[in-house]
């Protein structure tokens, strides 16, 4: 498979610097991190709480700074590259949040936090275009149109989260970084959401890192998995090899920490439940 995102010997350090009394020691998070994520496939980041899970996906996107390693994105060097020579591929790297609540402003209608991003990128030129665009990406993941006129604390959660990937779908990215997406709802409404991204994936041609601490959810939707532990890969490979053989006590230990059910390969395909608009 071709590589459409790589980093070596990535660290992050937070803190530090300068004062009156002389140099700050900083606390290091990440520590010398190899990840490859090929193009079409969807990659696993598991680890505890603090394991660096957050902070990695983060410093992928460029939204954080790195102290040493290099980013590499469709064959470009980003790690260091300037505001002005990012934000073109701001469009191609988009980020789906834990808390659709917290990173869909709640002054804006659904209508406006989902056509915006259209006009700033140039994928829209006037509102009728960004309209139709939009009402495309809402019946792909079975929201009605009249989500349009609300705002987001007049929808569910799951409804929330869906607008958070139609929103990121809609700019037609080439990677896409779930960040713990379905930690927060029920466990049909988690179906729906991991469907609609197997799918969108799928069609798109996306490929994708999911963070998430739940190990049968990164199982069932997930190629290959990073297992994090303090800021390091403790172990990585594909799915199958790396929950049926782990090689690592740590993540022995995750395992029987969080058993993982016997999954069925109907869960993802089931009949949609809930909170449709």
């Amino acid at each position: 498979m071709a590589e459409l995102l790589t980093a070596t010997g990535l660290e992050v350090t937070y803190g530090g610097g300068a004062s009156l009394f002389g140099p700050l020691p900083g606390v290091k998070v990440l520590h010398g991190i190899d990840i490859t994520i090929n193009r079409g496939e969807t990659v696993g980041i598991v680890g505890e709480s603090g394991s660096g899970k957050t902070t990695l996906g983060r410093a992928l996107l460029r939204l954080i700074e790195t102290s040493s390693g290099k980013i590499t994105f469709d064959g470009q060097d980003i790690t260091h590259l300037p505001d002005a020579r990012m934000r073109p591929l701001r469009r191609r790297m988009q980020m789906i949040f834990q808390d659709p609540m917290a990173s869909l402003n709640p002054r804006h209608s659904i209508r406006r936090i989902l056509t915006e991003p259209l006009f700033l990128h140039g994928m829209a030129h006037d509102r009728s275009a960004a309209e139709a665009l939009v009402r495309q990406m809402l019946d792909r993941v079975k929201l009605s149109a009249v989500v349009l006129d609300r705002n987001p604390h007049e929808l569910s959660g799951g409804q929330r989260q869906r607008i958070g990937i139609a929103r990121a779908a809609l700019l037609r990215p080439d990677f896409v970084l779930a960040d713990e997406i379905v930690s927060g709802l029920d466990v049909s409404t988690q179906a729906q959401a991991l469907n609609l991204l197997k799918e969108l994936s799928r069609d798109m041609g996306l490929s994708m890192a999911f963070i998430s601490h739940d190990l049968s959810v990164i199982r069932a939707i997930c190629d290959r998995v990073y297992v994090l532990r303090y800021g390091k890969i403790v172990e990585h490979g594909p799915c199958d090899t790396v929950f049926s053989n782990p090689q690592s006590d740590y993540t022995r230990a995750l395992l029987d920490a969080i058993p993982l059910p016997e999954i069925n390969p109907d869960w993802l395909n089931g009949p949609a439940l809930g909170d449709a608009a």
